[in-house]
């Protein structure tokens, strides 16, 4: 397994593949680690919880250049997915024994009461995007609550799965409790349907995730997925563009646009249409692109060069249907996987623009003839992961995020993000469950009724 640098396009460093003739032996020391882990009482969890988010917080820069080197995430991006993950530890740690203690229910019973216990070994299968964050918002309520982990990292991304092995290990968690398999793809199969796997939790495509749901269903296992996104930002005609334009920039552009919630549709009623257009074109073009090691740098490289060509086949055959190019779409000369910050606009259905995932700094704007159209257009996707409306009519804009926009999370007048105290997840294509939040404790757990005469 090699890792290449997206910003130089050259090889970083060789790790060997793990042998798949160990597999059999990994699984055996996961489930002997979990059946000992589950005796360990909550209140003792918590102790490596907190210590995993110290550690974060004392490797940071270490932690945020290896994102940078391997995956090619601006550097002070980088630094705040670190900071981000040493949160998820810290609210785990404050208020994961209480989501998972005991709930009393009413009935004819001497006590009854629902319980909350570990399901086993929960296997993660996480993409690069996010390649610290991924897996420790799903890792660390997955431990608390008594279960173990294996981590089927994304495979441009080997150098950060092991240093994740070691940091659980170092904050004190049992051997073998938290373990990173270098493994092809070929052998994620076999491990699903594995008796001592009991869990499934993906995030990457709509494609693959349901690939995984099919293995996992046929061995009956719990599955959650997160999967794509093509995120609707609904610009009414009284949407205050000074404030909201530059949350959309934002929106877009974080993690160089190589993010599911990313902000990847504006639907702009056109009476607003050509300000919007002026002031996003400004707002996104200002960004800095270059080397992401540099503290200046807004925007780095795409990951991998098949995903750059992809954003550039999906950015050419929009043009070629009709769509106008106010800004970028073409791939720069030099090395890298660079690609410059790109705004089509007159986007409509039968382009890729329109209905395909746009994973990189490209905006796309779809005109609507009225308030009623725009939410039309919003709701006109396969996805459904976040949305955003943006308006100076508060209740009204929170009216439509809560009853007419179809998202597992809906902003009004800011950008979509995840946030370790809501639920964060999606419908449709964009998958099912929820991660974060009291929500994402419940996941992996056997909701249990206990009934006492």
């Amino acid at each position: 397994m090699v890792s290449i640098n997206p910003a130089t396009g050259r090889p970083i460093r060789t790790y060997p593949d793990f042998p798949p003739e160990r597999i059999p032996e990994i699984l055996e020391r996961a489930a002997r680690a979990q059946a000992a882990w589950r005796g360990v009482s909550i209140g003792a969890r918590k102790a490596p919880v907190a210590a995993l988010g110290n550690l974060l917080r004392e490797r940071r820069d270490e932690l945020a250049a290896l994102m940078t080197e391997e995956m090619g995430k601006p550097i002070r991006e980088a630094r705040a997915e670190v900071e981000k993950c040493a949160w998820v530890c810290d609210y785990a740690a404050e208020w994961g024994e209480g989501f998972l203690a005991p709930v009393a229910a009413e009935t004819d019973a001497s006590r009854s009461y629902v319980a909350f216990e570990p399901l086993g070994v929960v296997l993660g299968i996480m993409p690069w995007n996010f390649p610290f964050w991924q897996v420790i918002r799903y890792a660390v309520p997955a431990l608390l609550a008594g279960n173990g982990t294996l981590l089927k990292h994304a495979p441009n991304v080997p150098g950060c799965a092991l240093v994740l092995e070691e940091l659980f290990g170092s904050a004190g968690f049992p051997e073998d409790l938290f373990q990173s398999l270098l493994l092809d793809v070929l052998f994620v199969p076999a491990l699903i349907e594995d008796r001592r796997v009991a869990a499934v939790t993906f995030t990457g495509s709509t494609k693959a995730g349901s690939t995984v749901a099919q293995t996992a269903a046929r061995s009956l296992k719990k599955t959650v997925l997160e999967l794509g996104g093509s995120d609707p930002y609904v610009f009414l005609s009284d949407a205050d563009l000074d404030t909201g334009v530059p949350a959309c920039a934002v929106g877009r552009l974080f993690n160089t646009g190589q993010s599911c919630i990313a902000a990847k549709r504006m639907i702009v009623e056109r009476e607003i249409l050509d300000r919007f257009e002026q002031a996003l074109v400004a707002e996104m073009t200002a960004r800095v692109m270059g080397d992401p090691t540099d503290e200046e740098t807004d925007l780095g490289p795409i990951a991998r060069d098949d995903l750059r060509r992809n954003l550039h086949r999906q950015v050419t055959e929009s043009v070629e249907g009709g769509a106008r190019l106010l800004a970028g779409g073409e791939i720069p000369d030099g090395p890298g996987f660079f690609y410059p910050v790109t705004v089509l606009t007159d986007v409509v259905p039968g382009m890729p623009a329109y209905h395909e995932e746009l994973f990189g700094p490209v905006a796309a704007i779809l005109p609507a003839a009225d308030e009623g159209d725009a939410l039309r257009i919003a709701n006109d996707t396969v996805y459904g992961l976040g949305a955003a409306v943006f308006t100076t009519d508060v209740e009204k804009g929170e009216r439509l995020a809560r009853e007419v926009l179809q998202a597992g999370s809906c902003f009004v007048n800011d950008f979509v993000r995840s946030d370790p105290r809501l639920p964060f997840g999606g419908i449709k294509n964009s998958g099912y469950g929820r991660e974060l939040s009291v929500y994402g404790f419940r996941e992996f757990v056997n909701v249990k009724t206990v009934w006492v005469r």
